[in-house]
């Protein structure tokens, strides 16, 4: 693009050759300064009042101005939170349009729109100049995407999962060289494709790569913001994520895993910003025009309407947000070439007036953005607000991250009874939350582990979190997590009680990997990866927070050749990535699913409400010519229970192609009508055979 003069469209700064066309949003603004900066970021060598405001886009054109130039914006207007207007133009703000940011933020007193020490609060007003001490944009050169983009596409019924931060996957991994570890171009390397292949996984789901900072209470207790919920711009890659020219760098580790057959999922926090609740510092949104970019209290204009439980929350029914938010997703596809997002406390974006609405502008925005139709989208589908609880809620082309799944999959497997009912729609998909309108089972992301909760190895090794290291009394985090320690809290020798955990973690991964929808593994817990019971660690930029693969985890076996195994099974047998909804016997007398008793009848009523049943079995039929039925068993019980194999039309015989219980691979042949003996917590599956 070429401007002669200045422009409205679009945001940001772009550069056309010449010079380079500023332009930032403001409804509420009475003036706007741009700021530039000598190399360094120190030195204010000039000061420009934006000369033109189309609407309420403030723009001007500075010749011979170019890539490399830092820059940020000085606000004018009034300060009175009392009325929501929070201008202070002491404070340099950063375009909220910027690509590139340099210096890393370290906050403090000075970064406040008020005297953080005033008895008055927020209600005061700070004169000091934050430029010194603000981290600045940066201009760029348009960036030029290939023509032909090599993506894998991979279909969401053969999409595998896994979430993994950028610095705790690769930080100890002794295969990656040195000065990669902990950076984008770790996640392309040889080591971790290869890891990531020997999974089956399909799609690396990253913990937010936005540019964030460590927030103040964090940085209070000498944490950090390791997690990176806290964003400051949403169209720049966090720069310590990145030794050298980050945009580069990222769009070649993207095409790394691209070319192994990888998809990249960025996990992208569109619900909030750094800038906390009313007492937070100005940095941004806040000083540009507070009243526009977030929800503020009806009546109470003071104060922030708090969604995300973080202080405040994005206002997406403004046009100008939600146009930024969804410029900011089309920058990541068109630049970086992402193949999807997964979307934090997503019930925030389609708030309205009157709570979440289901054809909020937001769903609207990306279905008919045709950048954007084609990339995968999950929600996960809360917040904190009043009626923020909505899965099974979102638009037919998302999918959503299933907490059922975990819920269950825990209680079933550490021994609670009552749950056959539950844990079958678990397993064939959880058509309770998701069965509606055109959507199918891969509607809903199954999970048993994530980021924010226990690893799989602390979800069967402690009863109760262990938080103390995050400086909050252990008063953070979930306190319900349906977790088992086996008999002691925390690590130890006992033979038998690692045994017993090694048995739970297999078993869980199992019931993962064979369930209808799409399945979300967590990086490191193939390796035993332990967080010593902290079921929260957005602060732990340390080895409670990275993946620790040295010994192979907290008992000395991983689950890789396990996991192998399942996502192979996926691979093999259709029916456990059906498309379909499963809805049991046929008028024709075919099923797509049979759920049996230890007998091999079909289950009554009464069957399904026994008060101690632990067993649950089940036959998927074929979908097509030329396949195979499977016969799945589910023990969780303590005890060994005999069983027989059912019956199948076209087939005499069963293969025994996975037992938890044993380390074996050995794929027996049994006639059907066999009885045989489920050991005690176990998962079995069987192959029909002709």
């Amino acid at each position: 693009m070429r401007a002669t003069q200045d422009i409205a469209r679009p945001l940001g700064a772009t550069w056309d050759g010449r010079g380079t066309n500023f332009a930032l949003f403001s409804a509420n603004a009475e003036k706007v300064e741009l700021c530039l900066f000598g190399d360094g970021g120190l030195k204010e060598r000039a000061r420009i009042a934006l000369p033109e405001r189309t609407g309420d886009v403030w723009h001007g054109y500075v010749k011979d101005i170019g890539p490399g130039q830092l820059y940020g914006y000085r606000v004018h207007g009034p300060y009175d939170p009392e009325r929501g207007h929070r201008f202070n133009a002491n404070k340099l703000l950063l375009d909220p349009y910027a690509q590139r940011l340099s210096g890393r933020l370290a906050l403090s007193g000075i970064h406040f729109g008020y005297r953080y020490d005033d008895a008055r609060g927020d209600l005061s007003f700070d004169m000091r100049d934050s430029a010194s001490q603000m981290v600045k944009a940066v201009v760029v050169a348009p960036i030029t995407s290939p023509i032909h983009v090599r993506r894998p596409s991979i279909p969401w019924a053969d999409t595998i999962l896994y979430e993994a931060h950028v610095k705790g996957l690769t930080i100890l991994r002794q295969d990656v060289p040195p000065a990669w570890r902990g950076t984008f171009r770790a996640l392309g390397s040889p080591a971790i494709v290869r890891h990531l292949k020997s999974l089956g996984v399909t799609a690396l789901e990253l913990l937010p790569v936005q540019a964030f900072i460590d927030d103040w209470f964090v940085t209070q207790r000498g944490l950090t913001n390791y997690w990176g919920y806290s964003t400051l711009g949403f169209f720049a890659p966090e720069p310590h994520y990145a030794a050298g020219d980050p945009d580069h760098i990222l769009r070649d580790t993207v095409a790394r895993l691209h070319d192994a057959g990888i998809e990249i999922i960025l996990d992208v926090v569109y619900n909030h910003t750094c800038e906390g609740d009313h007492l937070g510092p100005t940095l941004s949104f806040r000083g540009i025009d507070n009243v526009s970019y977030y929800w503020l209290r009806p009546g109470e204009p003071r104060f922030y309407e708090n969604f995300s439980g973080t202080g405040n929350a994005l206002n997406l029914s403004h046009p100008a947000v939600l146009q930024m938010v969804v410029d900011s997703l089309r920058h990541w596809v068109d630049i970086f070439h992402i193949d999807g997002f997964r979307f934090d406390l997503a019930a925030t974006l389609a708030r309205g007036a009157e709570g979440f609405d289901a054809a909020a502008p937001f769903f609207a925005a990306i279905r008919n953005d045709p950048t954007l139709t084609g990339v995968k989208l999950i929600a996960e589908p809360w917040d904190v607000g009043p009626g923020g609880y909505r899965a099974g809620g979102f638009p037919a082309e998302w999918s959503e991250w299933n907490d059922h799944f975990r819920r269950t999959q825990r209680r079933y497997w550490r021994g609670d009874t009552n749950l056959l009912g539950e844990m079958a729609r678990r397993m064939a998909g959880s058509d309770d939350v998701f069965k509606r309108a055109s959507r199918g089972p891969r509607a809903g992301i199954n999970y048993v582990t994530a980021h924010d909760g226990f690893t799989l190895a602390d979800a069967v090794s402690f009863a109760r979190k262990h938080n103390a290291m995050n400086g909050e009394d252990n008063r953070d985090g979930e306190n319900n997590n349906d977790s088992t320690n086996c008999g002691v809290e925390g690590a130890t020798g006992d033979e038998d009680i690692l045994k017993a955990r090694q048995q739970l973690r297999r078993n869980l991964m199992a019931s993962l990997l064979l369930a209808h929808g799409v399945p979300m593994l967590l990086a490191g817990d193939e390796a035993g990866n332990s967080q010593s019971g902290n079921n929260n660690a957005y602060c732990q930029d340390n080895e409670i927070g990275w993946v620790k693969w040295t010994g192979l985890g907290c008992d000395g076996e991983d689950l890789m050749p396990l996991i192998g195994r399942l996502t192979e099974l996926r691979k093999r047998f259709p029916q456990l990535r059906s498309g379909r909804w499963l809805d049991g016997r046929h008028e024709d007398g075919s099923h797509d699913v049979l759920w049996l008793t230890r007998e091999g009848a079909e289950m009554t009523a009464e069957d399904w409400n026994t008060p101690d049943g632990r067993f649950l079995s089940y036959l998927l039929g074929v979908e097509e010519n030329g396949e195979t039925p499977l016969f799945i068993v589910l023990n969780s019980g303590p005890k060994c229970v005999r069983f027989t194999l059912p019956p199948m039309r076209k087939f005499d015989e069963w293969i025994a192609v996975l037992n938890t219980a044993s380390r074996k691979t050995d794929e027996l042949v049994y006639r059907i009508g066999s009885v045989l003996q489920s050991p005690a917590k176990s998962v079995l599956v069987f192959a029909g055979a002709a």
